[in-house]
């Protein structure tokens, strides 16, 4: 699985090969040093960018650098070309030129820059300086990177959980209504308990652990039902799907709760650790954590002999019954815990998340390597399993396929995934 998400890397990479501009934050500190480098302390710079967000880092980061290295910004121009002429045609006026304009690739562009020295005789020495381009593929950018593993985090967070499940020989697909009811009831206690927008973060803290902990009790029932009276985990997880989304509709009415405060995305869209999303810090732990459990304890064992044959580890004296218990409610843990995730990223709550997100997390693990039979599979090729069907999404949107197109693609990935794994079988029968 390793050698095919390396081969899907490569592929996408070199599809989405193209000119680059750097932009934001890495525009300006390109374009300073290259300006540095030629205008020696004092120089008056003039910096120029056009509309946009990362226009204005760019403004920002540019005057700061330019100030840092002795440089005096003589003005900040951000807009249009009508901005930037006001500008120039009073700075004309007064003889007050600029040695330098940095600018965006953008405001570079616009015909006014291009006719400069024609305009404005008395600027003909003006040095332009702005972003130069460089080849590299968009699949590779830091940014896109990024935002592959933090857009599978809820899926592959869950993944976790349900290789546990599939490994016992089990199924659950309630986890799809489970973050739906945990985004619900974790903002809908912040609203109506913890004080609404003025929420303190303990305050949020607790309402998101009672989230969990109520998906963790939905899981324990499934678990307890599979157990205690023998029916298929396929209807028990089936009926407990659609209880879960009843009572998230029933308890949001049917409505989206904002009323949270906005510092409630620092798990779903902050960043602590050298700029790493807190979403993939926490991935990596809990993939961490699980991978030990799996492969260096007791209970890791247990669960690996419950799927292989119930009977022969009941008979090795296996709790069977405890260990199916734990697979499931840890597995609806897992899926509050995505809940509360997407209620951090979307700083909301409602009925409709979660919307078909059991049948993603199942492909991941059985794309992952993990036997829809039971007994086999590790929580590592999950993870491997879930980035893979990350990185055909992404970049078939790289690459202008159209929605409908990837669905039939997911899904043949999918029926690949459960052809090698029947084909493996009955080689080994």
């Amino acid at each position: 699985m390793v050698f095919i998400l390396i081969l899907l890397c490569v592929y996408y990479s070199w599809a989405t090969w193209k000119e680059q501009y750097p932009a934001g934050r890495e525009a300006a500190a390109q374009v300073i040093g290259a300006a540095a480098r030629e205008l020696g302390e004092r120089a008056p710079v003039l910096v120029v960018a056009h509309e946009g967000v990362e226009a204005g880092e760019f403004a920002a980061a540019a005057e700061t650098a330019l100030r840092d290295r002795g440089m005096d910004v003589v003005g900040v121009v951000l807009g249009d070309p009508q901005g930037l002429r006001g500008e120039l045609e009073r700075r004309a006026a007064t003889g007050d030129a600029p040695a330098a304009i940095v600018a965006t690739r953008e405001a570079a562009e616009w015909r006014l820059m291009q006719v400069l020295s024609e305009r404005f005789p008395a600027m003909a020495k003006v040095r332009i300086f702005s972003p130069q381009r460089y080849w590299w593929p968009d699949f590779l950018k830091r940014s896109n990177l990024l935002a592959i593993a933090d857009r599978i985090v809820v899926i592959a967070v869950i993944a976790i959980g349900m290789t546990m499940v599939i490994i016992t020989g089990g199924i659950d697909l309630s986890v799809g209504s489970l973050i739906a009811l945990s985004a619900v009831v974790s903002t809908l206690l912040v609203s109506e308990v913890a004080g609404a927008k003025d929420a303190t973060a303990a305050g949020m803290v607790l309402c998101c652990l009672a989230a969990v902990l109520a998906c963790g009790l939905m899981g324990a029932f499934s678990g307890l039902m599979v157990t205690a009276f023998s029916i298929p985990p396929f209807i028990v997880t089936l009926a407990m799907m659609l209880i879960a989304s009843g009572m998230a509709f029933i308890l949001a009415g049917g409505q989206s709760i904002y009323q949270v405060p906005a510092s409630i995305d620092w798990l779903g869209r902050g960043a602590s650790l050298g700029g790493i999303p807190n979403t993939v810090l926490l991935m990596a732990v809990l993939y961490a954590g699980a991978h030990v459990l799996m492969t260096r304890t007791v209970l890791g064992r247990y669960i690996y002999a419950v799927g292989g044959n119930v009977e022969a580890a009941r008979l090795s004296g296996v709790p069977v019954r405890r260990v199916i218990l734990f697979v499931y409610a840890v597995c609806g843990l897992l899926a509050g815990v995505g809940g509360v995730v997407q209620a951090s990223q979307l700083q909301s709550g409602a009925p409709t998340y979660g919307l078909m997100y059991e049948l993603y997390v199942i492909a991941a693990v059985v794309v992952g390597g993990t036997s829809l039979a039971g007994g086999q599979g590790r929580i590592l090729g999950t993870l491997i399993g879930a980035f893979i069907i990350a990185v055909i999404q992404n970049g078939m949107n790289l690459t202008g396929v159209e929605s409908y197109t990837q669905k039939v693609v997911l899904g043949a990935v999918i029926l690949g995934a459960v052809l090698l794994d029947m084909l493996k079988k009955r080689r080994s029968a």
